[in-house]
């Protein structure tokens, strides 16, 4: 039976992270934004909410929510900007998730225990300068040295590449077999040979930090290999259906700060003697909104039911995530004309919402990347095959 209801549970989180967001970010983000400038204290504040975990069961330090809790509290902190939900992206969905799922229980102890509790930060670091969409063509390599693997290549475009204190790092450890020789690692900060640099102009989302990673002889040891030699392809796709899943779900919350913005603005502004939202075309835009958080919120939102189900969703996943970040970056573009000349001006957050919804059409999967999955999901080309470890099911603690 299908339940379209929030639990009372997931009401109290929307409310929460709402309550947080209206608090701690909205006040500041413009500054934030202005000086590119990321607020470290952000993640000691969701921490203390619980909210670096939400999904992660409680025996490994989080709250023990379904996933689709997780997809709120994406949603609601990217009404608040795209930067702060782009961090919980990482660190929960791209590493946290991925250590719950390859995992050995020592990694999980060591290393998803105190990311869960907020208490160290987790990224991800698979993008290269020539090496995107094309994961095959990465050049980083990790070489068997004894007990240990030696590092040496260049990440860029990472997340939290400054603030970070481990790292899921992908590298070749056999280029011969090209994306089947790729191995997974975690990387600590405090490895020496390991550095990072800050990437500056961004068009957007410029108050999150994102960065180049630098390893330069990191000897890493064998019990940091995450999975087995040579599934590094396999554990990176993985990772990547989790993160596009708060990637989309962000891409409803930034509709949801889109639509809140034009329909006040909508009621403020008067033209020709009445409000703009008695024009049809502007009633066009927002009924264009409308749809836009709708439709992408029941993708989300199926994705996040299958997720608890424990069945494998890369498909729908990326339908999700290629509808929702357009819908946004449509919406964005609603919002500012809705705004007139004062959207061009920052006196107004929708300015900001444009640039920021640029990033997810490109990250984590191209919009062009998504289509042709698509297609080749309908055409019969492309079929997901069983993984040797799959992201555990919810199961709610039964009284």
């Amino acid at each position: 039976m299908m339940n379209f209801d929030f639990t009372p549970e997931q009401e109290m989180l929307r409310q929460t992270v709402r309550k947080f967001v209206d608090k701690e970010i909205m006040p500041y983000i413009k500054e934030w934004d202005e000086r590119g400038a990321f607020d470290r204290n952000i993640f000691k504040r969701l921490a203390e909410l619980n909210l670096m975990g939400v999904c992660i069961p409680e025996q490994y330090g989080g709250m023990g929510m379904d996933y689709n809790s997780l997809a709120i509290v994406c949603e609601e902190l990217e009404r608040g900007d795209t930067a702060f939900r782009t961090a919980v992206s990482v660190h929960t969905g791209l590493n946290s998730l991925t250590l719950l799922q390859w995992g050995t229980e020592e990694q999980k102890q060591k290393y998803l225990v105190p990311q869960a509790r907020g208490e160290k930060i987790g990224a991800f670091g698979l993008t290269e300068p020539n090496a995107g969409s094309d994961v095959a063509s990465i050049q980083t390599t990790a070489v068997r040295d004894g007990d240990d693997y030696i590092l040496n290549g260049q990440k860029t475009w990472i997340s939290l590449a400054d603030i970070a204190d481990h790292f899921l790092v992908f590298a070749y450890t056999d280029k011969s077999k090209k994306h089947r020789g790729i191995s997974a690692f975690i990387v600590e900060r405090t490895m020496p040979g390991f550095s990072s640099r800050p990437i500056k102009g961004k068009l957007g989302i410029r108050s999150g930090n994102t960065g180049e990673l630098f390893f330069d002889n990191v000897r890493v040891p064998k019990e940091n290999l995450l999975g087995e030699e040579g599934e590094g392809f396999k554990i990176a796709m993985s990772a990547l259906d989790n993160g596009r899943f708060t990637v989309a779900a962000g891409a409803v919350g930034l509709i949801m700060a889109c639509l809140e913005a034009s329909v006040k603005y909508c009621h403020e502004r008067k033209t020709f003697g009445k409000e703009i939202g008695r024009h049809q075309l502007v009633q066009q835009m927002i009924a264009r909104m409308e749809a836009g958080l709708q439709i992408s919120r029941l993708l989300v939102y199926k994705v996040g039911f299958l997720k608890n189900e424990g069945r494998r969703c890369t498909r729908e996943t990326s339908l999700a995530k290629w509808i929702a970040c357009d819908y946004a970056n449509q919406a964005a573009d609603d919002a500012v004309q809705v705004h007139g000349a004062y959207g061009y001006s920052n006196e107004y957050p929708v300015e900001r919402y444009l640039r920021n919804s640029k990033a997810p059409v490109i990250y984590e999967g191209t919009r062009e990347i998504h289509t042709i999955m698509q297609a080749e999901y309908v055409l019969g080309y492309r079929e997901d095959k069983p993984l040797r470890k799959t992201l555990p099911a919810w199961r709610p603690d039964e009284d």
